[in-house]
């Protein structure tokens, strides 16, 4: 394997994304140009022409189908319909719905306009009727009766004094309605098929109406009469009239005489002169794509037909709309196309990186066509060529030369031109006997392609020296070898980075490595066994012998190209494994599969190092760029995504935020040392470090004004900032070394600051509930420790009083009234007769002394230890009681242990007749009552 000192890759972000945007049905331009309206099933997308990208969605909250829509001529207002029988008017700006109602119609709104002022809407129905609405006043203005079927047209006269609307439905007669009068005031017969478009000259005495009769007819509205009825031999979906003070010479336009453009069946756009009937211009056709025959016009989903045509005025462009939903855009008035948008691309099949910098993608989708994308404006080239599906794209080094394969048995090589982006085909051969399913490009230079057929063969293409400039001289190709190479359906063929060795893949379930070396016929070299069902694709190491194979097992294994044997094995995808190749100069591999998923892994360590849920369904394209930059996906779900390698950008960002966090904490220093405390609490909370917080919390409680400077510090915070205390607070408060801290800031907080201020805190009640077992658990702790230190001052007492006469002045009384003052806990004293000896008696008293050695400032024990819930503590004492009374404290408590004896006792008198030894055992009786938290108390 090659070892290299390479950062490995660990992460990849979409950087673009092509998707679905319009699936059919009407599509508008916003009267400024800017954007595209068009429907996507339950959507209206708002489509940026500058960049082809998806500005806005608006989307039904029932998620049904969009029957219709209108944008108002002032580009404010965007009214749906859906087949909810619901209106909804939108903010489209800001994708939000501002009004909703029932649109009274009792099927699906089938069209809708807005008049010129944008006040009026118009609503034609599936039920036959037409409605207007005020959508200012908000209310129906007039119902309009009388079309017969479906309305498939509405449209108000652009000269809105005239309070004229027309509309088309399946009578085929064209009504024109006087809104004055709510009434028809007549029906302009011609067409004998759905009228489908509508447009008005200047002054608005003429008008021009097209059908799928394959007729346009010229009307002058004065008299209500046809002017001239124009055949164009083809159904027609829109038309557009051409200005009158425009130079459109180079489309055939002689005169200043009426002229208008046709769209429909044929695909093309042709100019008409209105005056004498005759077709003027009719836009050429790609040499590649012939003419549509009668029978293929008839078919409504003929991929070349146009379904509409859209007249821009201010940039003096054309939009036209495909049936395979392409929306082109034509500059006037030489109709040279400017961008295409392409809405919907069907199942993605394959997709490469094409030009230079990887600046175009190539993508193979359910179609006979092809599409170039460039990526920085999503503008499509389609290209056409192929006649039945293409299935399988390769890209020569130097990017701009690729190769494509399809189900119509040929293999063609495109060109880009380096200047314009344009791309043309420039060599073609077919002599498989079956759809060609792979095809693959010589690695070293552009001299030869291979392909891998269903017919279970192999070919090899060489290409010429100089490829032909045009399309008109493109070369033929011949296959310089053929080889029988599996049993079954070839799925993959690979060319090793010297051009010597050649890999496929079959649905045999197996891989073959051959020799490309000779002149003559690839020669067999080994097969490499071990997948349990079909091979999908096979790719060559770039640095190492090593061949990567994926399948339907959904493996991954590499191979040896010296014994054949199998390396290593990737298991993790849940089905089939449909690509795979080297990343990281071929230490890292990428593969893709049936469930959608991309997976980055490392080869030394047999490692998936990252999954992207990349998408929906089945990846069947993937490819890294030269660069090794970044990568593009396309799927089954018609999405194609463009990712980038974030590795060294992430690493980029941890780093700066590393030298960041190094100079707010040297400022936070400075700032300390200062006693600029309330900004340097403010830094540290930016930093959103508890601990750094807790340190400047600490600075601050060490001066002498400790209460007052915290209370200060904490009550000049912002909002957000005390709702970050209170967050780090709860985390201090687990550790009994920072409780009084968090406790103090908890006090400031909860006095000063209302119960609603705090309320409206995120998460102030998870917080809050968070807090109050450790504070119990803490006092509980703090209750004992005073019992603890109570036994120890009494020792202390003692050990002052012993050998002191029996009289001791008021003043040498023990006191230990601040202990009886700080805690409420009653203690007693139980006496344990003694049966032993004095001299037992004393060494019981020795081992009492030597168990109160301990350190009275131990620090309170972890509160993960357990407690006893009984007794706290016993302490055996040995005490000399005189007068038969023992005093302790203000509670003077006493017990009656009489005895007889020496009133003192010393080293010196060693008869010890008279001296009784008594031991006592006091004890802690369980508290009661737990001291409160004064957080919670003030």
């Amino acid at each position: 394997m090659a070892n290299t000192n390479l950062q490995f890759k660990t992460n990849y972000a979409v950087s673009n994304k092509i998707e679905p945007f319009y699936k059919g049905g009407k599509v508008q331009i916003s009267n400024d140009e800017i954007y595209i309206f068009c429907t996507c099933g339950s959507r209206v997308n708002v489509l940026e022409i500058s960049t082809g990208k998806i500005v806005h969605s608006v989307e039904h909250d029932d998620l049904e189908d969009i029957t219709s829509f209108a944008l108002s001529y002032d580009d404010e207002l965007l009214v749906t319909a859906s087949r909810a029988l619901l209106l909804k008017q939108w903010d489209w700006k800001q994708a939000q719905c501002t009004r909703s109602w029932k649109a009274i119609h009792t099927v699906p709104v089938a069209s809708m306009n807005f008049d010129s002022t944008s006040t009026l809407l118009a609503t034609g129905g599936c039920d036959g009727t037409i409605k207007l609405w005020d959508v200012l006043k908000q209310y129906c203005t007039h119902n309009l009766k009388g079309s017969s079927g479906v309305v498939n047209l509405v449209q108000f006269h652009p000269d809105i004094s005239r309070l004229q609307l027309f509309s088309s439905s399946l009578d085929c007669g064209i009504r024109m309605w006087d809104l004055r009068s709510s009434q028809c005031v007549c029906v302009l017969q011609s067409h004998y098929s759905a009228v489908t478009s509508l447009c008005f000259n200047p002054d608005g005495d003429t008008m021009v109406s097209s059908g799928r009769d394959k007729i346009c007819t010229v009307w002058d509205l004065e008299t209500r009469k046809p002017k001239r009825t124009v055949p164009v031999y083809e159904a027609v979906e829109g038309v557009a009239l051409l200005p009158e003070d425009g130079d459109f010479s180079q489309i055939g336009v002689k005169s200043k005489d009426l002229h208008f453009i046709t769209a429909g069946s044929k695909g093309v756009l042709r100019v008409w002169e209105a005056t004498t009937a005759r077709c003027v211009y009719t836009q050429a056709l790609p040499s590649t794509l012939t003419p549509a025959s009668e029978d293929e016009q008839e078919k409504d989903d003929d991929p070349r037909s146009l379904t509409y045509l859209l007249h821009l005025p201010t940039s003096n462009k054309l939009a036209t709309v495909t049936a395979e939903h392409n929306i082109v855009l034509y500059q006037l008035p030489a109709l040279t196309t400017q961008q295409q948008f392409v809405g919907y691309s069907d199942e993605v099949l394959d997709v490469k990186f094409l030009g230079k910098d990887d600046s175009h993608i190539v993508v193979a989708t359910n179609s006979c066509q092809l599409k170039v994308f460039e990526l920085l404006n999503n503008s499509c080239q389609i290209l056409y060529g192929h006649t039945d599906t293409v299935l399988s794209l390769d890209v020569f080094k130097k990017g701009s030369l690729f190769a494509s394969c399809a189900k119509d048995r040929s293999v063609r090589v495109w060109k880009m031109d380096s200047d314009s982006g344009q791309v043309r085909c420039v060599a073609q051969g077919s002599s498989h006997a079956n759809a060609v399913g792979s095809i693959t490009c010589s690695r070293m230079k552009a001299s030869f392609i291979v392909s891998g057929s269903q017919d279970c063969t192999v070919k090899v293409w060489d290409l010429p020296v100089d490829l032909p400039s045009t399309e008109e001289d493109m070369h033929e190709l011949t296959a310089r070898s053929t080889e029988k190479a599996h049993d079954k359906d070839v799925n993959s063929v690979a060319v090793s980075p010297n051009d010597k060795l050649l890999a496929s893949g079959s649905q045999d379930r197996t891989a073959k490595l051959w020799s490309l070396a000779g002149e003559g016929n690839i020669g067999l070299l080994g097969v490499f066994r071990g997948h349990r069902r079909g091979v999908w694709a096979v790719c060559f190491s770039p640095v190492d012998q090593v061949l990567a194979t994926s399948s339907a097992d959904g493996t991954t294994k590499l191979w040896s190209l010296q014994d054949f044997s199998c390396l290593k094995t990737f298991e993790g995808h849940d089905a089939s494994v449909l690509k795979v190749v080297f990343v990281s100069r071929g230490t890292q591999l990428l593969t893709s599969g049936s469930d959608g998923l991309v997976k980055l892994w490392t080869i030394k360590t047999n490692e998936c190092v990252k999954t992207l849920d990349a998408h929906q369904d089945k990846v069947w394209g993937l490819h890294a760029s030269c660069k090794d930059d970044k990568m593009v996906t396309g799927s089954a779900d018609s999405n194609i995504t463009v990712w980038l390698d974030v590795t060294e950008v992430e690493l980029a960002e941890e780093q700066a935020k590393q030298e960041d966090q190094i100079l707010k904490q040297q400022e936070l220093s400075n700032l300390l040392q200062e006693k600029k405390y309330l900004k340097a609490l403010g830094l540290a909370i930016s930093l959103d470090q508890p601990y750094t917080v807790l340190t400047v919390i600490k600075a601050i409680r060490q001066g002498e004004d400790r209460q007052e400077l915290l209370e200060k510090t904490l009550l000049k915070l912002r909002l957000d900032q005390k709702e970050s205390l209170l967050r780090y607070c709860v985390v201090w408060n687990t550790n009994a070394r920072n409780c009084l801290d968090a406790q103090a800031v908890l006090q400031v907080l909860l006095t000063h600051l209302p119960p609603e201020e705090l309320l409206q805190y995120q998460g102030a009640r998870t917080h809050l509930e968070g807090l109050i077992p450790y504070t119990e658990r803490h006092m509980q702790r703090i209750g004992h420790l005073l019992q603890a230190s109570m036994f120890l001052n009494y020792m202390w007492q003692k050990m002052r009083v012993a050998g002191a006469p029996s009289s001791m002045s008021q003043d040498e009384e023990m006191d230990t009234t601040p202990l009886s003052q700080t805690t409420q806990h009653f203690f007693a004293i139980d006496k344990e007769k003694e049966n032993g000896s004095g001299e037992e008696s004393r060494d019981a008293g020795d081992d009492g002394d030597s168990g109160q050695d301990e350190d009275p400032n131990c620090p309170v024990e972890d509160e993960d230890e357990d407690e006893d819930d009984g007794e706290v503590s016993v302490v055996v004492m040995k005490a000399s009681v005189n007068n038969g009374r023992l005093e302790n404290g203000e509670s003077r408590a006493t017990n009656a242990a009489h005895h007889s004896g020496s009133e003192e006792s010393s080293d010196e008198d060693d008869t010890g007749e008279n001296e009784i030894d008594q031991t006592k055992t006091v004890k802690c009786l369980p508290v009661s009552s737990v001291p409160q938290c004064p957080a919670f108390t003030s």
